[in-house]
C-alpha cells in the first residue's frame, strides 16, 4: 500500500505540471531555469541533507555499501555504454537510453520505499548508496546525455559543479561520521532541498505536455529499456552480489534503490544541455507507471 501511495503522490505532481504546461505556465525558457535552478541550488542542498538530521549507521556498514555501490555503477556503466546499441534504432538516442538504464528515482521514490522495508534507519543507509549514485549522476550521466551515436565526451568541468561538490562533502561527513551538524545548517539546507522532488516532477510533467498521448505510451526500445531498469538489471546484480559475499541487508537495500524508475535528472540535464527529451520523459512515464508493479515483486524476490 505505501508503495502505491508513493506512485499517486509522483503522479498528482506530474500532472499538475502537465496542466501547467497545457496553460502555460510552464515550459520553454522557464522549464530551463528552472531545471538550472534544481541541478546548482536544490540538488546540492539535498544531498547535503541526506547526512544530516539522522542516526549514523554502524561504522563498518559504511564501507561494504559504499564498495557494492562503486561496483554496481561500475557495472551499470558498462551496459549503458554498451547496452543500447541493441536497444536503440537511432544512434543518437544511445546515450538518453543509457542514462534510463543506469539511473534510478532513488531520492523520491527509494528512500521512502526503503523506510517501509526495512525500517527508517534503513533511509541513512539508502544515503550513502546515492553518494555513488549522485557522482555518477553528474560525471557519467551528463557523459551520456551530451553524447550522442556512442560518442561520448568526459568535461572536466562536471567534476566541480554544486552537485558534486556537495557529493564531497557528503563523503567527508559519513566518512568522519559527523553526526551533530548544527540544526542552523541542517534545517535549511533540508527545506531547500525538499523542493528538489516536486520541482523535478513538476518538469517532467510539464515536458509530457509537449507531447502526443501515442507518443507517450512507447515503442518497442521504450519497452525494452523498462524490463531491463525495473526488473532485469537490479536482480541479476542482487545474484552477483550475493554470490559475492555482501551481507543480504546491504545486497537487498542495494538492489532495491536500483530497482527504481528513471531518474528525474535525466529529464533535467537534457534541458540543460539542449537535448530533445521525448525519448526520456517517455521512458521515465512508463518506468514510474509500471514500477507500480514491478517494486513490490523485487521486493518480494529479494527477501
Amino acid at each position: 500500500m505505501a508503495n502505491i501511495e508513493i506512485m499517486m503522490t509522483l503522479f498528482a505532481i506530474v500532472i499538475v505540471g502537465y496542466v501547467a504546461g497545457k496553460l502555460g505556465y510552464m515550459g520553454g525558457d522557464f522549464d530551463k531555469r528552472l531545471s538550472n535552478l534544481v541541478i546548482d541550488i536544490t540538488c546540492p542542498a539535498l544531498i547535503l541533507s541526506s547526512t544530516m538530521g539522522g542516526t549514523l549507521p554502524e561504522s563498518e556498514m559504511i564501507l561494504p555499501l559504499l564498495g557494492i555501490s562503486i561496483l554496481t555503477y561500475v557495472i551499470l556503466a558498462a551496459v549503458a555504454l554498451l547496452l543500447p546499441r541493441y536497444l536503440v534504432s537511432r544512434p543518437d538516442d544511445r546515450g538518453v537510453v543509457g542514462f534510463a538504464l543506469m539511473f534510478g528515482n532513488v531520492g523520491f521514490i527509494g528512500y521512502p520505499v526503503v523506510a517501509s522495508i526495512f525500517g527508517h534507519q534503513a533511509v541513512f543507509y539508502a544515503a550513502v548508496l546515492n553518494v555513488v549514485n549522485t557522482f555518477a549522476v553528474f560525471t557519467v550521466g551528463t557523459m551520456l546525455v551530451m553524447g550522442g551515436r556512442g560518442e561520448y565526451q568526459f568535461h572536466k568541468k562536471v567534476l566541480w559543479s554544486t552537485p558534486m561538490l556537495a557529493a564531497y562533502l557528503a563523503m567527508v561527513i559519513v566518512a568522519l561520521g559527523l553526526d551533530n551538524i548544527p540544526s542552523v545548517i541542517s534545517q535549511p539546507l533540508t527545506i531547500i532541498g525538499q523542493v528538489t522532488v516536486p520541482a523535478a516532477l513538476l518538469i517532467i510533467g510539464s515536458s509530457m505536455s509537449h507531447l502526443s498521448a501515442r507518443t507517450l505510451l512507447g515503442n518497442r526500445t521504450v519497452y525494452a529499456t523498462t524490463l531491463f531498469r525495473l526488473a532485469l538489471l537490479p536482480l541479476g546484480l542482487h545474484l552477483l552480489f550475493g554470490a559475492m559475499g555482501f551481507s543480504p541487508l546491504v545486497t537487498n537495500i542495494n538492489t532495491l534503490v536500483i530497482a527504481m524508475p528513471v531518474a528525474t535528472y535525466g529529464t533535467i540535464l537534457c534541458l540543460r544541455y539542449g537535448r530533445d527529451t521525448t525519448l526520456i520523459t517517455e521512458l521515465t512515464f512508463i518506468t514510474t507507471l509500471l514500477s507500480v508493479v514491478t517494486i513490490p515483486l523485487v521486493a518480494m524476490l529479494i527477501r
